[in-house]
């Protein structure tokens, strides 16, 4: 089986070497980069299988590496950078990151996230497309159909029904979706939840209610209903 690739895109040098270190303990490959275009440069070399993606880099900042990952590539990338700001987090996983981990952090955990995002990424490239009734949804493309039209939704928005499409008749709360979706991290306010739902209703109003639809459990959450 081939070594699992990380790409880590840091300009301090002691925080890549410890994230070296501590990936290549747990058994991953390891390639390093230190400014936004050397990043983009091994990327097309390498093919990682996750990036780890500081925001603040020499030549290219992170937003724009990622940018250009993202037109051709849906290969996870985790954002790392001292900004704690909720704005600056919600700016990267809006932008297609896959997670964030605000600086100063716990290199244990970066492993363990970097786990987390690859196994996601596994799951869902095994079972790539949900159908329920006139509604698909590819995971791995990232494609939302409505009687065969494509639908347009946020990334965050898409996360949020991706994960409910992944649980259908099941209910979770506002403060499960925040975990799953907005990270264990997210300190701002769960009326982010109502806002998506309310955004995912409005772009899925073509499907037909009796192949489902996304109900509202008063005092218990929501839950992707099918039929």
């Amino acid at each position: 089986m081939a070594p699992v690739k990380i790409l880590v895109v840091e300009d301090e040098f002691a925080i890549s070497r410890v994230l070296k270190v501590y990936l290549q303990k747990a058994h991953f490959e390891v390639e390093q980069a230190f400014d936004g275009e050397e990043a983009l440069e091994k990327f097309h070399v390498v093919y990682p299988d996750l990036v780890l993606l500081d925001v603040v880099l020499p030549q290219k900042d992170g937003w724009e590496v990622l940018k250009e990952i993202r037109k051709s590539n849906n290969c996870p990338v985790i954002m790392l950078t001292a900004l704690g700001d909720v704005n600056y987090r919600l700016e990267g996983l809006d932008k297609g990151a896959d997670d964030y981990i605000p600086k100063p952090f716990v290199a244990d955990e970066v492993v363990a996230r970097v786990k987390a995002v690859l196994r996601r990424s596994r799951e869902d490239h095994t079972n790539p497309v949900k159908r329920f009734g006139q509604l698909e949804i590819n995971i791995k493309a990232h494609q939302v159909l409505v009687a065969g039209k494509n639908i347009t939704l946020t990334p965050r928005d898409l996360s949020v029904l991706l994960f409910l499409a992944e649980n259908p008749n099941q209910t979770f709360t506002r403060e499960q979706l925040i975990e799953q979706v907005w990270g264990w991290d997210y300190e701002g306010s769960d009326r982010a939840v109502d806002l998506a739902i309310k955004r995912i209703r409005k772009a899925l109003k073509a499907w037909p209610n009796s192949d489902g639809e996304i109900k509202t459990l008063r005092g218990l959450g929501y839950q992707l209903s099918v039929y």
